[in-house]
């Protein structure tokens, strides 16, 4: 595979979406070789856009009416102090009535010009501090509805996008947010008005000069216009290669002992050199093409300039006009260039902020999940009766996973999970927690179909501790508390001691105040699932899901838990997910699945009596895939 195809091969995974993981979430949620196109970083309706983004400064409209007054009043000194040079050099420098220079009037005069300097300069400063609060502001804004919403999306949005994918819209695509918001905002509106301003005063200065000015503004236009679309289209390709990057770096750091072990560093180097080769070739076409319209612009302003210096010296020579007009005819040809050439440098980082910002609002407009059904209710208190009726789903409709499931567990049961890799274990109890919702068939919890439960009410009662362990930046006893806020310091050690996690905390330098960073890494992985474990003890969910929940944990320390993990269970509907069948031999009930189909059900006993798939995994005659 050449590069390029390497390239577009890579930004697919690392740029959008990942293909759907497999692990602790299941087989692969959207089935294999799903994807999807959240965002590609094209901006499709930059008016749209911008209008979206303007509306997050609704909220700061009289800021943002002080800092557009700001600007006029800048504008205004500017126009003013350039156009008084005409007057000072036509009385006191070289006067028109042929009299020598009145030296007491210029200091006079250059006085009054460094007041309206001054003004103009006070103004620029206030508008600048006031743009940036106005920016900040929006930022806040846009950071605050991005992260709601992301809190608001369903599991199936994370098992099928990037993680550094979306960092990179939070920190990489807001900045250019805010950078516009913050300089371009202002930039092009006191452009656009120091063009007119300058216009006027060119045209009550000398019509002929104006002509002759105003004639290159198309060509200057015409030119920003052809480098400006190149532009849009190498700056929208950056962002998507700084996206692909991030996703990568993101992945390869958290997954970098896999990395290690199976001596992939030199693959993982190529490949992110391709992917750094195609950032570098995207940013090096994007700034060329950005960085060169200013000398464009500029060379122009230059040719527009001459041209105009040559004309009117002219006219002083031809037609009497004065000195004065003609410098200050001059000042106003290069000002009168000036906004035009900031106007078009500004035009990139338009372009790449409105890419920025689609991206951004891609992941804002995903669908949230459904709301609760009008007729939800509370249930409380509930007792954790389950049952599943003639249950089918699929992560893509033309893939069914469960086929015809039907089970029950009756409050206090264990009811166990084997089967092979992919057997659809792990999506049931997906299901239960309305991760996803079913095709066909129902799910009930004493009685009620979970549809008809208000979600949040729902999990509330189900406690989960997952395969994969995540701890969060803060105190052990913060990370107990995760399972239930309210819970008290006593039931948190209570929980600590049901997960038999109690005497490994109090061997930690502060005990339960010890400090956890970086997921936990100061803790062993059996350590890490022992505070998972209590964490689901404080909660006094009714359900419980245990999803391979000790296989992290060693022979020992296991042995050391089983008595805490009866105590956890007792008096909870629990389902068990497990590859070690000596951790079900006392489930109530254990279910054989193979293929989305339970194909055996019955306790320990009764299923070696049965000699089928569940002995010969027990016996070993056959292995877990």
């Amino acid at each position: 595979m050449d590069d390029s195809r390497k390239v577009q091969s890579l930004k697919k995974r690392y740029g959008r979406t990942l293909p759907p993981p497999k692990g602790p979430m299941g087989h692969g949620p959207g089935g294999p070789g799903r994807r999807r196109n959240m965002a590609k970083g094209t901006p499709k309706n930059s008016r749209k856009t911008v209008k979206r983004l303007l509306g997050y400064l609704n909220e700061d409209k009289a800021r943002m009416a002080l800092a557009f007054f700001c600007v006029i009043v800048n504008t205004a000194a500017s126009l003013a102090g350039s156009y008084m040079l005409r007057p000072i050099i036509n009385r006191y420098i070289v006067p028109v009535d042929g009299s020598r220079g009145d030296a007491a009037g210029l200091a006079g005069a250059l006085g009054v010009l460094a007041v309206i300097y001054g003004i103009g300069v006070g103004a620029n400063y206030a508008q600048a501090r006031v743009m940036l609060h106005v920016a900040q502001n929006a930022l806040q804004k846009i950071r605050d509805d991005l992260f709601t919403r992301m809190q608001a999306l369903p599991v199936r949005f994370y098992d099928t996008n990037n993680n550094g994918d979306l960092m990179s819209r939070f920190t990489n695509d807001v900045d250019t947010v805010g950078q516009m918001l913050s300089n371009t905002l202002v930039q092009l509106f006191s452009g656009a008005l120091n063009i007119l301003g300058t216009l006027g005063l060119m045209i009550y200065t000398n019509l002929y000069l104006t002509v002759v000015t105003v004639v290159m503004v198309p060509l200057m236009m015409k030119a920003g216009g052809a480098v400006a679309r190149r532009s849009q289209k190498y700056f929208t390709a950056q962002q998507s290669s700084l996206g692909a990057v991030n996703g990568y770096v993101e992945e390869t750091i958290t997954g970098q002992k896999v990395v290690k072990v199976f001596c992939h560093e030199e693959t993982a180097k190529e490949e992110f050199g391709i992917l750094n080769r195609d950032l570098r070739d995207n940013q090096i076409k994007a700034q060329f093409f950005g960085g060169i319209m200013g000398p464009i612009m500029g060379n122009l302003s230059q040719i527009n300039y001459s041209l105009t210096a040559c004309i009117g010296g002219i006219l002083c020579v031809c037609r009497n006009f004065d000195v004065g007009g003609l410098t200050v005819f001059l000042n106003f040809s290069r000002q009168f260039s000036r906004p035009i050439n900031e106007i078009s440098m500004q035009v990139s980082n338009v372009f790449s902020a409105l890419a920025g910002a689609e991206r951004v609002f891609a992941v804002m407009d995903e669908e949230p999940e459904p709301k609760d059904h009008e007729d939800a209710v509370v249930q409380s208190p509930m007792v954790g009766q389950v049952v599943l009726d003639h249950v089918t789903f699929g992560y893509n409709p033309d893939k069914v996973i469960l086929k015809d499931i039907s089970l029950y567990a009756k409050p206090g049961q264990k009811i166990a999970f084997v089967g092979s890799t992919g057997a659809g274990k792990t999506t049931i109890t997906n299901l239960l927690n309305r991760f996803y919702d079913i095709q066909s068939g129902s799910i009930t919890i004493d009685g009620v179909e979970i549809h008809h439960i208000k979600r949040e009410n729902l999990r509330q009662n189900i406690a989960m501790v997952l395969q994969d362990t995540h701890l969060f930046t803060g105190t052990v006893k913060e990370n107990i508390r995760y399972g239930r806020l309210d819970a008290t310091d006593e039931e948190i050690v209570q929980a600590a001691k049901t997960a038999s996690a109690h005497s490994f905390i109090m061997r930690l330098p502060q005990g339960y105040d010890t400090m956890l960073e970086g997921d936990g890494a100061n803790l062993s992985q059996g350590q890490r699932q022992l505070l998972n474990i209590a964490r689901a003890a404080v909660s006094k969910a009714p359900i419980l899901i245990l999803d391979e929940a000790t296989s992290s944990v060693d022979t020992r320390t296991e042995k050391h838990i089983e008595h805490g993990m009866d105590r956890l269970m007792t008096n909870r509907t629990t389902f068990v997910i497990a590859h070690r069948l000596s951790t079900v031999r006392n489930a109530n009930a254990i279910m054989v699945l193979e293929q989305g189909e339970i194909i055996e059900r019955g306790d320990h006993e009764e299923l070696l009596a049965m000699k089928g798939r569940y002995y010969e995994l027990y016996t070993g005659l056959r292995e877990l895939d």
